[in-house]
């Protein structure tokens, strides 16, 4: 017995790679690996954390070629080259963004001159209010007593105020070179994106390149579609808001058309309500029941809107459930703030095709619990087409 124990002992050691100490080789070696991975990971996220304004610049500019692609890849297969596309779309692009900025500062300036300009008027009015319905005294001497009381108050804010003025300047300085840098990426990116890819898939087997290149198409088409779709939609929005404020008498109703038509289509989920809140506003100043008017017609232009306009739009373009893109608004928002935001949508409609394009669904059981709505009839027609290889 104990020869046969003696016999045992070295096999198992050789079986299992035991050194005298009992311990396999290979323990030491995969609780280092582990190591290394673990300091490599912590590395790489006090790395991202120190990055993260620049990486979400890159990952905005990144967002913006892909979107731009489609309009870009158009021009170049119609002979211009793509540097001279990418920046004819951003001319564009910057045409734009100067005409709405026109078109708002006029309106902006002349509703506070009247706002300012009526203050006494509705401060007579708010007077009478109080004291007809909640049997108050007050006077305008009054109130003027009690604003000169708060005149220390007051000039302590300004100071305030003025002390701040440095920090707002520096954070639109921060602004201005973030926007700068997201455009510097983004037009790089989308000229050279040809090469970026290329210089991508080159370290790729081919197999994986074919997938990739999926997933490339499937961004491209979702991301334009989105934008696209989202564009045509402002329009719409912005000839028809333009055309009832013109019939309600609201001034300026271009501007509000167009301000209308860009929040409520790029702003998620309440871009629409968001937007109605302007023009309300200015009808108010007009009189009561304008502002009524106008605040039926963007509560019936939603309507409209989610039921008969935007699907004929977008059926063949980004096509998401209601739910589904509430929640990837909020994760958006969560994650990156207003861009995360804007961001979302398209992402998720991605992340839909190529889960569809890739995921093999099988064939449903009959059972009660799956029953829905009533298949639609089709038309006699089809039924006939359909019938006639049968009968043959």
């Amino acid at each position: 017995m104990e020869g046969a124990a003696r016999r045992a002992g070295p096999s198992r050691t050789r079986l299992f790679g035991a050194g005298d100490d009992g311990m396999p080789p290979w323990v030491p070696r995969l609780l280092r690996q582990i190591s290394a991975y673990v300091v490599g990971a912590w590395v790489a996220l006090n790395i991202a954390r120190s990055l993260r304004g620049f990486l979400v610049l890159l990952l905005i500019s990144l967002f913006l070629a892909v979107a731009l692609e489609p309009a870009v890849a158009y021009l170049h297969n119609r002979g211009m080259r793509r540097g001279l596309a990418t920046g004819f779309i951003f001319f564009v692009f910057g045409a734009t963004v100067a005409l709405f900025i026109a078109l708002m500062v006029p309106l902006i300036v002349d509703q506070t001159q009247r706002l300012v300009a009526n203050i006494p008027g509705y401060a007579d009015q708010a007077t009478e209010f109080l004291n007809r319905n909640f049997g108050l005294d007050l006077s305008p001497d009054r109130i003027s007593g009690a604003l000169t009381s708060l005149d220390s108050s007051l000039q302590d804010f300004a100071g305030d105020v003025a002390g701040s003025v440095f920090g707002v300047g520096t954070r639109l300085l921060n602004t201005i070179f973030s926007l700068l840098t997201i455009l510097l990426f983004t037009f790089y990116l989308t000229a050279d994106a040809p090469r970026l890819r290329r210089a991508v898939l080159s370290v790729l087997p081919e197999a994986r390149q074919r997938e990739v290149i999926r997933v490339f198409e499937i961004a491209i088409d979702k991301t334009g579609a989105y934008f696209y779709s989202r564009a045509l939609l402002a329009a719409v929005a912005t000839f028809v808001t333009w055309v009832v404020l013109r019939l309600i008498q609201v001034p300026f109703a271009l501007a509000l058309g167009v301000w209308v038509g860009v929040l409520s289509q790029f702003v998620p989920v309440f871009g629409t309500y968001l937007g109605g809140i302007l023009p309300a506003l200015i009808a108010l100043l007009e009189s009561p029941t304008k502002a009524i008017w106008v605040v039926a017609f963007i509560v019936l232009y939603q309507q409209l809107e989610n039921y008969v306009i935007s699907p004929r739009i977008t059926a063949r373009t980004m096509s998401l459930h209601p739910a589904i893109a509430f929640g990837s608004a909020i994760v958006g928002a969560t994650l990156l703030g207003a861009p995360g935001a804007l961001m979302a949508l398209p992402v998720a409609a991605t992340i839909q095709a190529f889960v569809a394009t890739y995921l093999h669904r099988h064939e449903l059981v009959e059972h009660e619990f799956l029953a829905g709505p009533p298949p639609v009839a089709k038309p006699p027609g089809l039924k006939n087409r359909a019938a006639r290889p049968e009968e043959g």
